[in-house]
């Protein structure tokens, strides 16, 4: 986010500036923390329906996976977003205690499609663009490492997310720069800039900005998912998995371990343009064999002890997300949502 609109870190005036976030999913909690950071004296207030700990198909972090293998390959501005996150979240990775949820963990990621038609290489460079950083391999099928039908794979040193740990983090740790959370339900973005006292109000709605008077963007549309949590295995997993034709495509598998006791996440689905909620208890048992299938470490589908069936709705968008500033009345509205399935990923 740029902040040529506003006043230079520790300005003289911070302590009389106050902004206002509109949702309390990853995207708005991290942009406030961010805000604490850039304006240390400023006021800063949170606005949800929903906070951590909430449940609701309107509430998308919670049900998230989630890790970090950027889909981004415009070589620009989205990839420059996860590079940051990416360089964010090895901090928080390395931090004694892993009390933020945020822990390094390989993936074996593998298509069933070419390289050049898996959506994986950055747009002029016919690369991937986070292969240096994320020291990645190309898997092996002499070494066995290969997964039958699958075209290729790679292995990739990422990180994976445990967000039940992680949006209660992210929360205190706003909490502890004193930033102010209010449970209120807006349904016009303009009840926030009638006052003349915000400086800006950032708009992190999610799929919420489809019906958010003032903005409702019908470019935005739900890309269902489904998962289920199980038990970790009596043997610790060491790698997360995951398989598709390519990086987005709504035939996709994936199994990310919670080390060292929270379970593992099986996934999964992105069905556009559903909105709804129910648990498919036979499409669960799909979910079940192919994640079996690809990480033979959980064992038989029958023997997993599933703890949790869910839903999510990824706040997708056509065009992509969208990140940017609005004049409404005499107050700065800074868009941002609509990151589909890269919230977490392009978060900071």
């Amino acid at each position: 986010m740029s902040s040529s609109n506003l006043p230079e870190t520790n300005s003289p005036h911070d302590s009389k500036m106050t902004f206002k976030v509109l949702g309390a999913g990853v995207i708005g909690l991290t942009t406030a923390l961010e805000l604490s950071t850039r304006f240390p004296k400023s006021h800063i207030k949170i606005l949800a329906t929903h906070l951590p700990g909430d449940r609701s198909i309107q509430y998308t972090s919670p049900w998230a996976g989630a890790n970090w293998l950027s889909v981004a390959t415009d070589n620009g501005r989205q990839e420059n977003w996860d590079l940051v996150t990416y360089r964010k979240f090895e901090e928080l990775a390395d931090r004694k205690g892993g009390e933020s949820g945020v822990r390094r963990m390989p993936i074996w990621a593998f298509y069933d499609s070419e390289k050049e038609n898996a959506g994986i290489q950055s747009e002029g460079t016919g690369k991937v663009w986070y292969e240096e950083m994320t020291r990645l391999r190309w898997l092996d099928e002499k070494q066995g490492e290969k997964r039958e039908g699958t075209r290729f794979g790679y292995e990739a040193q990422t990180f994976v997310i445990n967000v039940q740990v992680y949006l209660p983090w992210l929360q205190n740790e706003a909490l502890k720069r004193g930033i102010e959370f209010q449970r209120k339900s807006v349904t016009d973005i303009r009840e926030l800039t009638d006052d003349a006292n915000v400086k800006a109000v950032f708009n992190c709605t999610g799929l919420g900005s489809y019906s958010l008077k003032g903005v409702e963007d019908k470019s935005l549309y739900p890309t269902r998912g489904q998962v289920m949590l199980v038990e970790n295995p009596k043997v610790p997993m060491e790698r997360m998995y995951f398989r598709s034709p390519q990086r987005v495509n709504k035939d996709t598998t994936y199994v990310f371990p919670r080390n060292p006791g929270g379970g593992v996440i099986l996934g999964g689905c992105r069905f556009d343009n559903e909105w709804d909620g129910e648990v498919d208890l036979e499409f669960a048992e799909d979910i079940k064999r192919r994640c079996c299938a690809l990480a033979p470490e959980l064992g038989k589908p029958e023997d997993l002890k599933v703890i949790q069936h869910a839903v999510g709705l990824r706040p997708s968008r056509k065009g992509g997300a969208r990140l940017e500033k609005e004049k409404v009345g005499e107050t700065w509205v800074i868009h941002n949502y609509g990151a589909g399935g890269a919230g977490y990923q392009a978060s900071w």
